[in-house]
């Protein structure tokens, strides 16, 4: 049986891996690595450098105010993404810089679950890069994180069609269709009466897939959609060769819904950005 640490050695590897296969260059800061986009799409963030041994210094204050000082200058947002388990001591050091720190639930499929076998629901379905309903899928989690949490919210189809106008939706659309052909991410969506109300992806490195976006239209929460689309993509990647599925949880409430599917946690993601 693998241990919470080995999982989380991988989840480490996966985590450097991922920006690499994703087209990010990598410049090094000693104890941290920056990860920088070099074609249209996520804008990476820097990270504890990959490898360092138990008995490396912290990460200083100074280290992380070098890296911050190279995001500027490149002009991409200045983020770190990590495991609290993994660095423990780097959270106060990124804190000292004023940026926020936003914790959640770290979560593993276990692949045994009697969850993960839900039946298929009729309204969700994977979609390939010419699906004429991809454009809607990658705009709706824009609308769900802009209402984040799972009240239901008034952001509804109406809404939908106003921001898949925004010129910048079809970039994001291209993009994610050429992700899709070429195998870098899959993406499953919630449609009913032709509106697609709840999508998500998951982006597999190796035999390592995450689980990520999963948002629904805030006016159809509370309808199991996030679920039933998550446990397409679950579906998809075991089918596909995924030996270890994971995905981080918004908060504890979102983390009670995949637990239902066979999700539980192993650890804290902490993502830090500057304060607007």
């Amino acid at each position: 049986m693998t241990t919470t640490s080995e999982q989380l050695s991988e989840l480490e590897q996966y985590y450097d891996a991922a920006p690499r296969a994703g087209g990010a260059r990598t410049e090094d800061f000693g104890p941290l690595t920056l990860f920088v986009q070099e074609s249209a799409g996520w804008p990476y963030y820097a990270r504890p450098a990959l490898g360092r041994p138990d008995t490396a210094p912290d990460v200083t204050v100074a280290d992380v105010e070098r890296v911050l000082a190279r995001q500027r200058e490149l002009k991409v947002p200045e983020s770190f993404e990590w495991v609290a388990e993994n660095a423990p001591s780097l959270r106060a050091a990124v804190e000292a810089t004023g940026l926020h720190v936003h914790a959640h639930p770290l979560m593993v499929l276990d692949p045994a679950a009697e969850a993960v076998r839900l039946p298929a629901d009729p309204d969700v379905r994977v979609l390939g890069p010419a699906d004429p309903m991809l454009r809607s899928a990658v705009t709706v989690p824009m609308l769900a994180f802009a209402a984040p949490g799972t009240a239901v919210g008034e952001a509804g189809p109406a809404e939908l069609a106003v921001a898949e106008r925004d010129p910048a939706v079809e970039g994001r659309r291209i993009r994610v269709a050429g992700m899709i052909e070429s195998g870098r991410t899959a993406l499953a969506a919630a449609t009913r009466g032709g509106v697609v109300l709840c999508s998500g992806q998951y982006i597999p490195v190796g035999d390592v897939a995450e689980v990520v976006g999963v948002g629904t239209l805030p006016s159809a929460r509370r309808q199991g959609l996030a679920l039933a689309v998550t446990a397409a993509l679950v579906t998809d990647a075991l089918a596909r060769g995924a030996r270890t599925v994971f995905l981080s949880a918004g908060d504890e409430d979102v983390a009670r819904v995949y637990a239902r599917l066979g999700f539980h946690r192993i650890g804290t993601a902490l993502i830090a950005d500057r304060p607007l």
